[in-house]
């Protein structure tokens, strides 16, 4: 029985941790530290100097939601959660592009390739007399682009096999086929899905963009940019329908002002040339005549008050945005945090360097609770 508790003491004592010696450890290799950290430093800010600097700039948008679109609790209650149940004619149901789904919109390749053409303005440096460059924001993202010096070595073979294997790929904007696209516009569009964010808060169903550029002027740009064919795409959505019924109206608007006119005309020529005439036989034509265009002036007056109607439906249908913060251009810069950084790399370079000593030390078994 003695010795089974003196085994148990024994086995307790090697696998007890010994701070005192592991901090002994640790200072006696105090040199390799004065080694290691320094040079992680300079390393680290290499790396992160050489990141370019970028900017954000973020716009909010509350958009319409019709009483009669929106009257239903349990359809409200539901939008809570981003689903879209039909609640009869009116409800948040018939609303087939909801503002949930406006980041997939924005995300989707058409919607990209609609930024391509925006036109963006890279401001010269006036003290060495350099003028503004305007150019497509296609143009910008693939020629303008700041990138770390690393990328570029990395990308030389490859951009060299391309030239002797490949045949020409210059792109022009005024032929982009959204079906087909290049190997350089995929590119572009891969990297407007980190540049352009849309999200859209459920509950409150405020849209956020978010815009991240290297130049804080054609970030705003952008934005705003973004901000607009957002709008202008819901707008188009919204009031499809209704715009196609404003152009046959206005189609039989002119058809019945057409009819009108002419009747009268017909009327007013008829009457000239037997101004004094009794006959009754003309008398019967010019009642003819007069109740024709009455007629064609009843038919013609309520397609008038239809096509009225009509623009009044439009403009009924056209949804309205609350613009709550509006696009600026940032003053700061957002990233990248090149402090943050290197204090990363000196907090993993110092357990890097620790877990080595107490390796080399046979200090880790205890730690890890290893016999």
């Amino acid at each position: 029985m003695n010795e089974e508790i003196k085994n148990i003491e024994a086995m307790e004592e090697e696998s007890s941790i010994d701070f005192g010696k592991i901090f002994q450890d640790l200072k006696k290799h105090k040199k390799l530290y004065y080694k290691v950290l320094p040079i992680t430093f300079v390393v680290a800010a290499i790396f992160a100097l050489s990141l370019p600097n970028y900017y954000k700039c973020t716009v909010l948008l509350s958009p319409e939601l019709n009483s009669s679109r929106s009257s239903s609790g349990l359809a409200a209650l539901a939008s809570n959660f981003g689903l879209n149940i039909g609640m009869g004619g009116g409800g948040l149901g018939t609303e087939a592009l909801f503002p949930t789904i406006y980041p997939e919109l924005i995300n989707s390749t058409d919607f990209k390739t609609s930024l391509f053409p925006v036109q963006v303005t890279i401001e010269g440096d006036k003290k060495n007399g350099e003028a503004d460059r305007t150019m497509s924001y296609y143009d910008y993202l693939e020629n303008e682009q700041k990138s770390p010096w690393w990328s570029a070595v990395i990308r030389a073979p490859f951009k060299l096999i391309g030239m002797l294997f490949s045949s020409d790929d210059s792109t022009k904007i005024s032929r982009i086929d959204r079906f087909r696209l290049t190997k350089k516009q995929a590119d572009v569009v891969k990297a407007l899905e980190k540049k352009v964010v849309c999200d859209v808060d459920k509950k409150t169903m405020v849209i956020t963009i978010d815009v991240t550029d290297q130049n804080p002027v054609i970030c705003a740009t952008m934005a705003d940019s973004v901000k607009h064919r957002l709008q202008d795409f819901i707008t188009a959505y919204r009031t499809s329908k209704v715009r196609v019924d404003l152009e046959y109206n206005k189609k039989i608007y002119a058809e019945a002002k057409a009819n009108y006119e002419k009747a009268r005309q017909k009327y007013s020529e008829y009457m000239d040339a037997n101004h004094d005439v009794i006959l009754y036989t003309v008398r019967q034509k010019q009642t003819d005549l007069e109740n024709e265009m009455q007629l064609r002036y009843n038919a013609y007056t309520q397609v008038a008050a239809q096509l009225v109607a009509a623009q009044a439906k439009v403009q009924e249908e056209t949804p309205a945005f609350t613009t709550l913060q509006s696009a600026t251009v940032p003053v700061k810069k957002s990233g990248p945090g090149r402090a943050k950084m290197c204090l990363v790399f000196l907090f993993l370079a110092f357990l890097g360097t620790s877990a080595y000593i107490l390796y080399k030390e046979d200090d880790l078994k205890p730690l890890l609770g290893l016999s």
